[in-house]
């Protein structure tokens, strides 16, 4: 399994329209993506809701986990993203 650690770049964290933007690539990588925070268990990356219920706020450390093909490349992606400010 890889991982990544990402920083939260979003002023208001992850919540509705980063959340959004960020679940939505998850979801094209058609991999199973899971992100957790603080040693929580990891939620769905492509579920709005699960990500919601991290409380991730700007700043914050979170974790990206996936298995399968190109997993390594899909992570650094998707963790530069989540760098960025999706709110912007």
């Amino acid at each position: 399994m890889a991982e990544r650690t990402a920083i939260i770049g979003s002023a208001v964290g992850l919540h509705a329209r980063p959340a959004a933007v960020f679940t939505q690539a998850a979801e094209a990588t058609e991999l199973l993506v899971r992100i957790s925070k603080d040693g929580s268990v990891p939620q769905d990356a492509s579920s709005i809701l699960g990500v919601m219920t991290l409380g991730a706020k700007f700043g914050d450390t979170v974790i990206l986990h996936a298995d399968g093909p190109d997993a390594e490349r899909v992570l650094d992606e998707l963790a530069e993203l989540l760098a960025r400010d999706l709110d912007a």
